[in-house]
C-alpha cells in the first residue's frame, strides 16, 4: 500500500492558475542567432500545487514544518507528527487533555527536534522528538508566546541552545531548554534559566509577532557579533551586539543592554491589522540569512541583508511591496507569508499569490476550493525548502519548479547585466540576449570599446556588428570587436582566424600611418608596440605562418619598413631581416640578427659581404659557434677578398684559420692549405712557426706538401723549402738548399736520415765539401769530424786542395790513427772470447750427449696415457715424457709447412731404411764425430737422419716451450668444428 504523503492528486495549475507567468503570453520569442529557442508552450508554472491524501480525524489548527518534520495540530488538542523520510507511522501526541484549552501557536526548531506549544491558558509545553509526552515549562507559566527565535549556531539534539521568546505583551526573553532525557538536574523544570531582556511593549501593550536572531560574520577570536530583528504588528526593530565567547547566561543581554539607556531604532508603517509575520530567506541550512520579508499593513516591506557593518542596522535595498490587487478587488489582509529567493507567497482567505520581489509583479494565483475546508496558514521548511499550505481539512504541498527561470529577463529590464549574466549562465540563448542588450546599451550611450567587447561575446552577425562601428568611425572598437572575436575561435577555424587578422593588421596600419602623417610620436609608440605584441601572440603568429607574403605584402604597402622587419624577424625569416640590413649597409645590425638565430647557411650566404664591411665583428661571430661552422664553406667569404690585400682583413682571416687549426684541431687539408697560403704571402716569418707544429712526419701534416713546395718556392722562402723536402725525406735536396741559406740548417738537415747511416755520411760529405771547396774554410770542415761519428779523416781528404800544408789536419790524422789502432786491439779481444765460447759451448754440448734420466716402467705418456715403455720415446729435463709418434702428432700441427714437409720425408727414410741423400752439413758433423773420416755406414746414417728429426721434433718440450707460449691465443675449438662440438653437446 502506498504511503499516506506518496499519494497525491496534482493540481491542474494550468486551469486553475488566473495569471500565467508574466513572460508567458502568445507572442513568439524573437529568433536568437546562433540559439535555437526550445520553450514549450505547455512549460509548467514555477509554483505547482500538490493535495495530500491526507483526512485529518479532527479539523487542523496548526502545522509547522522543518528539516522533514512534519507536526500538525488539531481542534481536540492532540498533535500528529510526521517523519516524512518515513511517513507511514506517525506520532500521535496528546497536548491537553482540557477540552476548554486551545492550542495559541505552535514553534519547531530548524533541526525538526524541539517543539514549543503556547497554549492559550498561558501554559507553554515542550516535546521533543524522541518523546510522546510534553511536559509544561513551568518558569513561562503565564505567558502567551507569540514568536522564538531559534539559535541555529548552539542548539543540539539535546538542548535548544539560547534561543529568545516573544510575548503578547512585547517581553522579549531568554531561555535554555533541555530535552531532560539526559538532564543532570533533578528538579522538574526543563528551563536552565529564564530571564527578560528587553520590553517593546514600554509604551502600550504589543505582541511580538516576528522574532529572528542570527549570527554576523566577524574576524575577532574571542568574541561573536549577532544582529536581533524583532517586529510588532507595526513596527520593526533591530539590535546588534557582541557577545564574549566567554558570556556567561544570558548571552543575549549583551546585545541588549546598549539599548537600556536609549530606545532601540524601528521602522514603523501605518496601517497595521492587529497582526504581523518576519519571515528569513536562507539559502541553505546554518548560513546566514540572505533576504528578509515583513508582512504588515501596507504591504509586505522586503530587503536584503548587509553583514558588512557600514550601517547600524543589517538591511539594505529594502522597499514596501504592495500587496497584489485585481482591478475592483476589494483588499482582505493576508492570513501568512512564505519567503523563497526570487518570491513572495502570501496566503489569502480564499487563496494563495506569488509576487515576484525584482518587478513587484504578479506571477502566480492559485484560488483553494471551497470544499477543500478553510484556508488556516502557510508555512515552508527552511531546511529542505518546501512549502506547505493547510485548511481545517486538507494539507497542501507545493512543489518549486525553477524558479530562477525568469530572473535573468527581470535584471536584464532592470539594467542589471550582471546579475542577468549571473542567471543566464545555464542557457546560452539567455546569455546571448543578456549580452546583446548590454551592448547596445553601451553602442547607445558611445561607449563603444566597452560595447564592442559585449558585441564579440554574442551571435550577433559579425557583419551586422562590423558595419554599426564602422559607421560611427570607431577604429579602436572595430579593433577590440575583431580582437575580441579571434580570441573566441577555435584552433580549426583558420578560414575566419585569417580573415580577422589580416583585417586587424590593415587596422592598425592605417592607425598608425595616421599617427605619422600627424606628427604624433607618444600616440604612434604607443600603438606600434600593442601591433607588435599583437603579432607576437602565438595564435596570430601560427595563422600567419601559412600566409606570410600577404602579410608581408600588407605591411610593405603601408611603407612600414619597421614593423616590416619586425613581422620578418617573428617569423623566423632570418634571411630577409638581414637582406633588409644589408640594404641598408647596417651591417652591425645584420650580423646581430644572424648571431641570434640558429641557421647556420645564413652563415655560409651572408658571410662573405659581412667580411667585407666588419671583418673583425665577423669572425668573432664565426669563433663563437665554434664547431657549429664547417670552416671550408666559410673559405669562399675568405678567398674573395684576399686579393684586395687590405691587411684588416687578411689578419681577420688568418685568426680564424688558427683558431680552426689550433683551438678546433681541424685535419681538413683545404684549411691548412689555405692559412699556409696566406702565411707564405703576407706573413712569412710565421710560416716556420706553423710547419714547426706540423712537424717533419708526412703522415701526420695537414697541408700538401707538393703545393706547399711550389708555393714556397715562388716565394723564394728557402728555408720553408727545406723544412719541407725534409718532411718529404728528401735529404739531398734539403741538404743542397740549406748550403744556400745557412750550414747549420744544413747540418740539422743531415742529421735527420737517423737509420741510413750511409745516406748520413753521404749529406756530411755534401756539406764538408761545400765548407772546403766554398768557404775555404779547412778547420771548420775538421770540426765535422768531432759532430758526425760517420766521417774519417780520410773521407773528407779528397776535398783539400794541394798546396794545403799538414798542419791543418796533422792532429785530425793522428786521431784516427789511435782509433784504429784501438778498433783492432778490440777486435783481438772479441775474437779470443768468441773462441773461448765456442769451446764452452762444444764441451757443454759433450755433457749434454752424456746426461740420463730414469724411467721406470709405470710411468706413461704424457699425451696418450699409456706406459711408455713399450715403443721408443722421448725424455726432457722437465720431465715431460712422449712416445716419438705421439710427440710427432703433438708437435706436427705448430710446424710450418716446409717443416712439416721434412719431417714427412725424414720419417719415410727411416721406414724405408734408404739413406744415401744427405745434407753436407750432416755429412760434415758424423764425419768429425768419427775422428774426419768420409767413409760412413748405414748406422751413422740412420743416426744422422734420427738427428735432423729429434733437432725438429724434439728441440723443446711441447708443454713447457716455446710452441706452448705461441698457442695461448688458439681457441680450444677451430671455427670450422665448432657447430659440430656444439651439436655434440646438445
Amino acid at each position: 500500500m502506498a504511503s499516506l504523503f506518496d499519494q497525491y492528486e496534482q493540481a491542474s495549475a494550468r486551469s486553475s492558475s488566473s495569471i500565467q507567468n508574466f513572460a508567458r503570453g502568445n507572442i513568439p520569442e524573437p529568433i536568437v542567432t546562433g540559439y535555437v529557442n526550445a520553450r514549450t508552450e505547455d512549460e509548467s508554472p514555477i509554483f505547482v500545487k500538490q493535495k495530500i491524501n491526507f483526512r485529518p480525524p479532527s479539523p487542523v489548527t496548526h502545522m509547522v514544518v522543518n528539516n522533514n518534520m512534519l507536526v500538525i495540530a488539531m481542534a481536540r488538542n492532540v498533535i500528529l507528527r510526521f517523519d516524512l523520510d518515513h511517513p507511514d507511522n506517525p506520532d500521535e501526541v496528546e497536548i491537553s487533555r482540557n477540552a476548554e484549552d486551545k492550542i495559541h501557536k505552535m514553534f519547531l526548531d530548524p533541526t525538526g527536534r524541539h517543539l514549543i506549544v503556547s497554549m492559550e491558558s498561558q501554559d507553554v509545553l515542550y516535546l521533543s522528538r524522541s518523546s510522546k509526552k510534553p511536559r509544561q515549562l513551568t518558569k513561562m507559566k503565564g505567558l502567551l508566546i507569540d514568536s522564538v527565535a531559534w539559535n541555529k549556531a548552539s542548539g543540539n539534539d539535546n538542548s535548544t541552545g539560547e534561543i529568545l521568546l516573544g510575548t503578547s505583551k512585547g517581553g522579549i526573553f531568554e531561555t535554555e531548554i533541555l530535552s531532560g532525557e539526559d538532564s543532570r538536574f533533578f528538579q522538574g523544570s526543563l528551563e536552565q534559566y529564564w530571564k527578560q531582556l528587553y520590553n517593546l511593549g514600554k509604551e502600550f501593550p504589543v505582541p511580538v509577532t516576528g522574532l529572528e536572531v542570527e549570527r554576523m560574520p566577524t574576524k575577532s577570536q574571542t568574541e561573536k557579533k549577532y544582529f536581533i530583528m524583532a517586529t510588532t504588528p507595526g513596527r520593526l526593530y533591530h539590535f546588534i551586539g557582541i557577545i564574549p565567547t566567554s558570556a556567561e547566561a544570558p548571552v543575549f543581554s549583551y546585545v541588549f543592554q546598549s539599548y537600556e539607556d536609549s530606545p532601540a531604532s524601528f521602522l514603523e508603517l501605518p496601517g497595521n491589522f492587529g497582526y504581523s509575520e518576519l519571515k528569513f530567506y536562507v539559502q541553505k541550512h546554518r548560513a546566514p540569512p540572505k533576504n528578509f520579508a515583513w508582512m504588515t499593513g501596507p504591504g509586505v516591506y522586503y530587503g536584503n541583508m548587509d553583514y558588512s557593518g557600514q550601517s547600524r542596522d543589517v538591511t539594505a535595498e529594502s522597499r514596501l511591496l504592495q500587496y497584489p490587487l485585481d482591478d475592483g478587488e476589494k483588499f482582505v489582509p493576508p492570513i501568512s507569508m512564505v519567503v523563497t529567493e526570487f518570491h513572495v507567497l502570501l496566503l489569502f482567505p480564499d487563496r494563495l499569490k506569488a509576487m515576484c520581489v525584482l518587478n513587484e509583479q504578479l506571477i502566480f494565483e492559485e484560488v483553494f476550493s471551497p470544499r477543500f475546508g478553510k484556508l488556516l496558514g502557510l508555512c515552508k521548511d527552511t531546511v529542505k525548502g518546501t512549502i506547505w499550505a493547510y485548511t481545517d481539512q486538507s494539507v497542501f504541498k507545493f512543489k518549486v519548479v525553477r524558479e530562477a527561470r525568469d530572473v535573468w529577463q527581470m535584471y536584464l529590464d532592470k539594467g542589471d547585466f550582471e546579475s542577468a549574466k549571473q542567471y543566464s549562465k545555464d542557457n546560452p540563448a539567455n546569455m546571448d540576449k543578456v549580452l546583446t542588450k548590454q551592448a547596445e546599451y553601451f553602442f547607445n550611450d558611445k561607449s563603444y570599446e566597452k560595447s564592442a567587447m559585449f558585441y564579440a561575446l554574442t551571435e550577433r552577425s559579425f557583419e551586422e556588428v562590423a558595419l554599426k562601428f564602422i559607421q560611427v568611425e570607431q577604429r579602436d572598437a572595430l579593433k577590440t570587436f575583431l580582437i575580441k572575436k579571434l580570441n573566441a575561435l577555435k584552433n580549426h577555424e583558420k578560414t575566419q582566424m585569417t580573415m580577422i587578422i589580416t583585417w586587424l593588421i590593415e587596422l592598425y596600419l592605417n592607425q598608425l600611418g595616421s599617427y605619422r602623417d600627424q606628427g604624433d610620436s607618444t600616440g604612434f609608440t604607443m600603438l606600434q608596440e600593442e601591433f607588435q605584441k599583437f603579432l607576437a601572440q602565438s595564435r596570430v603568429m601560427e595563422c600567419l605562418h601559412d600566409n606570410k607574403a600577404t602579410a608581408y605584402d600588407l605591411i610593405a604597402s603601408h611603407g612600414d619598413v619597421e614593423d616590416l622587419v619586425f613581422f620578418a624577424f617573428l617569423m623566423q625569416d632570418y634571411e630577409r631581416v638581414m637582406s633588409h640590413h644589408i640594404q641598408h649597409e647596417d651591417y652591425r645590425a645584420a650580423l646581430t640578427v644572424l648571431t641570434k638565430q640558429t641557421k647556420t647557411d645564413l652563415y655560409y650566404k651572408f658571410s662573405p659581404i659581412l667580411m667585407q664591411h666588419i671583418p673583425k665583428e665577423t669572425v668573432d661571430a664565426w669563433i663563437s659557434q665554434g664547431r657549429k661552422l664547417e670552416p671550408k664553406r666559410l673559405i669562399p667569404a675568405l678567398v674573395h677578398y684576399d686579393d684586395n690585400r687590405d691587411t684588416e682583413k687578411i689578419t681577420e682571416a688568418i685568426r680564424y684559420l688558427e683558431f680552426c687549426v689550433k683551438t678546433l684541431d681541424i685535419k681538413d687539408q683545404a684549411i691548412h692549405n689555405y692559412l699556409l697560403s696566406l702565411y707564405a704571402k703576407y706573413k712569412p716569418h710565421q710560416l716556420m712557426l706553423y710547419l714547426d707544429f706540423q712537424g717533419h712526419n708526412p703522415t701526420m701534416v695537414n697541408f700538401d706538401l707538393k703545393y706547399a713546395l711550389r708555393l714556397c718556392s715562388e716565394h723564394d722562402l728557402k728555408e720553408a723549402c727545406v723544412h719541407i723536402y725534409t718532411t718529404m725525406e728528401l735529404y739531398e735536396e734539403a741538404v743542397d738548399l740549406a748550403l744556400k741559406v745557412d750550414v747549420e740548417v744544413a747540418k740539422a738537415n743531415a742529421n735527420r736520415p737517423e737509420e741510413d747511416d750511409e745516406l748520413r755520411k753521404k749529406l756530411w760529405l755534401r756539406i764538408a765539401r761545400h765548407v772546403v771547396e766554398e768557404e775555404k774554410d779547412v778547420s771548420k770542415a775538421m770540426k765535422f769530424l768531432h759532430e758526425c761519428d760517420l766521417l774519417k779523416i780520410e773521407d773528407i781528404l779528397p776535398f783539400f786542395p794541394d798546396f794545403v800544408t799538414i798542419d791543418h789536419f796533422k792532429d785530425a790524422i793522428c786521431t784516427s790513427l789511435e782509433e784504429y789502432n784501438q778498433h783492432i786491439e778490440s777486435l783481438k779481444e772479441e775474437m779470443n772470447e768468441a773462441t773461448d765460447s765456442a769451446k764452452a759451448i762444444r764441451a757443454d754440448i759433450q755433457e749434454m750427449r752424456n746426461k740420463y734420466g730414469l724411467v721406470t716402467a709405470q710411468q706413461k705418456c704424457a699425451s696418450c696415457a699409456f706406459p711408455l715403455l713399450t715403443r721408443s720415446f722421448y725424455l726432457f729435463p722437465c720431465q715431460h715424457m712422449f712416445h716419438s709418434d705421439c710427440l710427432i702428432a703433438e708437435v706436427l700441427p705448430h710446424l710450418s709447412s716446409s717443416k712439416k714437409s721434412k719431417v714427412d720425408e725424414l720419417q719415410r727414410k727411416l721406414a724405408s731404411g734408404q739413406y744415401n741423400q744427405q745434407s753436407e752439413s750432416s755429412h760434415k758433423l758424423l764425419s768429425q764425430s768419427h775422428g774426419g773420416t768420409d767413409t760412413l755406414t748405414k748406422q751413422d746414417q740412420r743416426d744422422q737422419i734420427k738427428m735432423e728429426l729429434d733437432d725438429i721434433i724434439a728441440a723443446e718440450c711441447v708443454y713447457c716451450g716455446e710452441i706452448m707460449i705461441r698457442s695461448i691465443d688458439k681457441p680450444f675449438v677451430e671455427p670450422d668444428e665448432y657447430l659440430a662440438v656444439m651439436d655434440s653437446w646438445k
